[in-house]
């Protein structure tokens, strides 16, 4: 089976990563399917174990996290309800109780 070169350099050395290809020179992933960038076809925000989230959710934090310009920390399995997902690095919007409200990344959180 013979690879595509990659659309966005013309790189030989694409390599194919469950449904998406990758070029390893620039980045670029793709899928034949589509002809568009991964990034604009998953808009899918996922959490640690691979669940996918949607506004309202609630999730329980799997690390202990401290907030940024405090001395606060949120525990391991504090549970987070009625989420709001954004877009950018952290990409869940909440209110923590005792804390606020605050940003997550999804990598730290799971479903419940």
């Amino acid at each position: 089976m013979s690879l595509p070169p990659c659309p966005n350099c013309g790189s030989a050395y694409t390599y194919e990563d469950h449904a998406l290809f990758v070029c390893p020179e620039c980045a670029h992933e793709w899928s034949l399917a589509e002809g568009e960038p991964a990034s604009e076809q998953s808009s899918d925000v996922r959490d640690a174990v691979g669940n996918v989230l949607k506004d309202g959710d609630t999730v329980t934090v799997i690390k202990d996290l401290k907030v940024k310009g405090s001395s606060l920390v949120v525990k391991v399995g504090t549970k987070v309800k009625n989420i709001r997902l954004v877009q950018g690095d952290h990409d869940i919007d909440c209110k923590i109780d005792g804390i606020g409200s605050m940003g997550l990344k999804s990598e730290f959180v799971k479903k419940v």
